[in-house]
């Protein structure tokens, strides 16, 4: 054998004893769960490497190589398939799109910089009949591909900079007057800095749009599409797809929003941006399924891993948009919400396993929320060993009400505001919740669970859970809770508050505070609310009823 084959079967046998090595890592996530995972199978390539500069790419932050990605990308394609590599440098592009059978690897020293003239990314029709027909193109985008990848050490800059608004409120004083002085335009009132005039005033006529009803135009699209921002990695009903290395940063928009794709893993990347960055939420899976997610990192202004159940596609099979998901080994910093279900759960999600993250100052930990006219049944929902330290808001929070706002935002509602609506098929339902093992060091509400009065959050199942926060726990239109051995320990106010809420049941546990109140029930529809086993030998009140509550609503065991 040659010196040149000898070395080339050294390589092949070197790859693939990784791919083995992998593969084993896999599997060994997808077992042990609370539901059984379709096997998944790492996307597998042709032994055939195509690298960017023999397209005449040049790495020098300046010359514009969107042609040169897709020129390297076809001829990848028409040799049926393989690897696209990305070596070290800065490589300057508009829009990437993938096609089938093809693996963008970015090497490590390699930096893919996304153009900062927005002409660079063509106004389009979106693909597969989304919602909003019409927008930018793109950063990274594949649409009815299979068998596609990102792989490397390398990294994805999206220069959010240029497409986001910012709110005054967000930045220091020096920071607001470096924004302002690096271009666009102020508000009226001194609040927003936007990129453009035309962004700043394309924001008032989709609202005012929106209140009119009006049915909008591809002209209507076209004046405003300075204000139509991209995300930066888009998949529309894709098939097994692979993210693994990658740091993906400052996108427009979403980070990674995977649409009605199905056999998707995402592993080993990091996804940040400013904490002040709208909508950037960092990993989206948007009416998928069959998804395993490990071993991330997580920095944004949005939530950081979010389900969004929404409309499957019509090759999907009927049944929840998303099903059959794994997280695992996550670690998320600032975002909205560490794992997040919602907020639109029209398509319904059952079979999902979170375990082992951690969660360190995000603004909620566990997020659940959806609301009137944006609902679907989120149901079996397994939540395991959950770390959290700092969280600005709820560790734990389900919530029917959601209505757009902030999270502080969000969290200064009335709970005890209640309202019967008629139910329809966009009616909320969560049920079937399992979270156990989980620890919060510092939060303001220990656990929030805000049903609707029609129809209630039922068979919440909370077991060896300890969240020590300002506020204790509020739970609301809930039929079925159960906490087991936790320990809930508020700086002040009442343990527990139950509003409008049956079958309560608070176990064992240990509540070390010196709280003035354990219990305070509020309305007439709460019933059968037991403590079994709790010593309350801290509290220096047991329980209070509302006068509306029944007498025989609680009892102590």
């Amino acid at each position: 054998m040659s010196r040149k084959n000898y070395m080339i079967l050294f390589v092949f046998l070197f790859v693939m004893r990784g791919i083995a090595g992998d593969q084993k890592q896999l599997k060994d996530y997808l077992s042990n769960l609370p539901f059984t995972m379709p096997v998944l199978v790492e996307p597998q390539f042709p032994p055939h490497n195509v690298n960017i500069v023999e397209f005449g790419a040049v790495p020098d932050g300046h010359t514009l190589n969107t042609k040169v990605f897709a020129d390297a990308i076809a001829a990848c394609a028409k040799a049926g398939g393989g690897t696209v590599v990305v070596p070290a440098g800065t490589w300057l592009t508009g829009p990437i799109r993938l096609e089938s059978n093809i693996n963008l690897h970015v090497e490590k020293g390699a930096l893919v910089q996304f153009s900062k003239n927005i002409d660079d990314y063509p106004f389009i029709e979106n693909p597969g009949g989304r919602q909003n027909r019409y927008g930018r193109a793109q950063l990274i985008s594949a649409y009815k591909a299979k068998n596609i990848a990102i792989t490397g050490g390398g990294i994805f800059n999206g220069t959010g900079e240029i497409w986001r608004y910012v709110l005054r409120e967000d930045l220091t004083e020096l920071q607001w007057k470096a924004l302002v002085a690096s271009g666009g335009i102020v508000s009226a009132n001194g609040e927003e800095w936007w990129p453009s005039e035309k962004a700043m005033g394309a924001e008032i006529f989709f609202k005012e749009s929106a209140n009119a009803k009006k049915m909008l135009t591809k002209e209507d699209y076209e004046s405003t599409k300075e204000y139509l921002r991209p995300n930066l990695v888009n998949f529309i009903e894709c098939t097994d797809i692979l993210l693994d290395g990658p740091t993906f940063e400052n996108s427009p928009r979403y980070h990674i929003i995977p649409q009605q794709c199905e056999n998707l893993i995402i592993r080993n990347v990091n996804v940040l941006a400013p904490v002040y960055g709208k909508n950037t939420d960092a990993i989206d899976p948007s009416a998928c399924r069959n998804v395993v997610i490990y071993n991330c990192m997580i920095d944004v202004g949005d939530d950081g891993i979010c389900l969004k159940p929404g409309t499957i596609a019509f090759s999907q099979k009927p049944g929840p948009a998303c099903e059959n998901i794994v997280v695992a080994d996550c670690v998320v910093y600032h975002a909205h919400g560490g794992f997040v279900i919602g907020s639109e759960s029209n398509g319904g999600a059952r079979n999902v396993s979170v375990h082992n993250c951690v969660f360190i100052g995000t603004d909620v930990g566990l997020r659940f929320k959806s609301a009137r006219g944006r609902g679907g049944v989120i149901e079996k929902i397994f939540i395991d060993g959950i770390q959290m330290r700092e969280i600005v808001t709820d560790a734990i929070l389900f919530d029917m009400y959601y209505s757009g706002g902030a999270p502080d935002v969000e969290a200064r509602k009335d709970l005890t505001i209640r309202k019967a609506e008629p139910v329809t098929d966009r009616t909320p339902q969560f049920k079937d919740f399992f979270v156990k093992n989980i620890v919060c060091n510092g939060a303001d509400r220990a656990v929030v669970i805000n049903g609707l009065p029609e129809l209630s959050i039922k068979n919440m199942i909370l077991d060896n859970v300890s969240i020590t926060s300002k506020r204790g726990a509020f739970i609301a239109d809930a039929d079925g809770v159960q906490l087991n051995g936790c320990r809930i320990v508020p700086q002040s106010g009442n343990v527990f508050n139950i509003i409008q809420s049956r079958n309560v049941t608070i176990k064992d546990g240990i509540y070390p505070a010196p709280a003035d109140l354990f219990l305070k029930v509020y309305g007439e529809r709460s019933d059968n609310i037991r403590l079994i086993g709790v010593d309350l030998k801290q509290v220096k009140k047991e329980i209070e009823l509302e006068k509306n509550v029944k007498a025989d609503a609680v009892r102590q065991e």
